[in-house]
Parts: structure tokens; C-alpha cells; sequence
């Protein structure tokens, strides 16, 4: 059987939450606080997101995308900002990062959204390896301040 790609299904929790902890874990983040209302955003069908979608493959999850949908003051259609990728170590160098990433362009398209984009930590090189295949980088700099 094939990889499929396809929206998270809400009987489907106990096989997403150990990515999104595994995803965590990469990040060397904790968001325990955070997940079941991160579920229950995922579940609750808002038209602007957040949005997961999984691949799977024979009935296993192999990895996540996770985007929300936003307007902006530069254009007047909507962009999608891409906020969680994450595949299973078994499944990396097989296209499935690659497959996510497409399955929200075309999403986007759906929506006639104009960009796509994304944040990385500098150090994720083999996301960036991908990342340099399907998009542009761009010169932009994040700044934060937690309020």
C-alpha cells in the first residue's frame, strides 16, 4: 500500500499525540500545557486552522503538518503559515516531508492563498536539505518578545 496524505481524523489521537511529543522532543520544547487545547483546536473544523493533516501508511501514522491559514496587510489573499512538520525516523529520506509540504500547497491553492511559508531552527539540517528543494529562503530575521 501506498503513503496516503490526508486530514488527522478525530478518532486518531493516541496514534498523532506520540509525534507531536516526538516533534517536541526535537525541538527540546515542552507543550504538555498546550496539547489537549491544540487538539481541540485541531478537531473543531475552524475554517483558518490550526489544520493537521498525516501521512500514513497500512494504518500507521508517519508523519504530521500542522498550519494555520492568516490574512495579511501585503496581499489581499490569505497566506498559510506552516507551523509543524514531522516525520518518524523510520519513514525520513523517502519523500514523506516532501508529500506533507505539498499536500499544504495544495491546500492552499484550494483557498487561493499566494504563499506558503515556514520558520526552521538553524541547526535542523536535514529539514533545511528539503526545505532548499521546495521553497525560497528568505533573508527575513525572526524577533520575539513573550508577553
Amino acid at each position: 500500500m501506498a503513503v496516503s496524505v490526508r486530514p488527522l481524523q478525530a478518532d486518531e489521537r493516541s496514534a498523532w499525540q506520540p509525534l507531536w511529543k516526538a516533534y517536541q522532543e526535537y525541538y527540546e520544547a515542552n507543550l504538555d500545557d498546550v496539547t489537549d487545547s491544540l487538539w481541540e483546536r485541531l478537531m473543531n473544523d475552524d475554517l483558518d486552522g490550526p489544520v493537521c493533516l498525516v501521512a500514513e501508511k497500512d494504518g500507521q501514522l508517519l508523519g504530521l503538518v500542522q498550519y494555520l491559514y492568516h490574512g495579511t496587510t501585503w496581499s489581499p489573499k490569505q497566506r498559510i503559515y506552516l507551523h509543524d512538520l514531522y516525520t518518524v525516523p523510520q519513514a525520513r529520506g523517502k519523500g514523506i516531508g516532501r508529500m506533507l509540504i505539498e499536500a499544504v500547497y495544495e491546500e492552499g491553492k484550494k483557498r487561493n492563498c499566494d504563499q506558503v511559508y515556514w520558520l526552521t531552527q538553524d541547526f535542523n539540517e536535514a529539514g533545511r536539505r528539503l526545505y532548499d528543494k521546495v521553497a525560497s529562503v528568505t533573508p527575513f530575521i525572526k524577533y520575539m518578545q513573550k508577553i
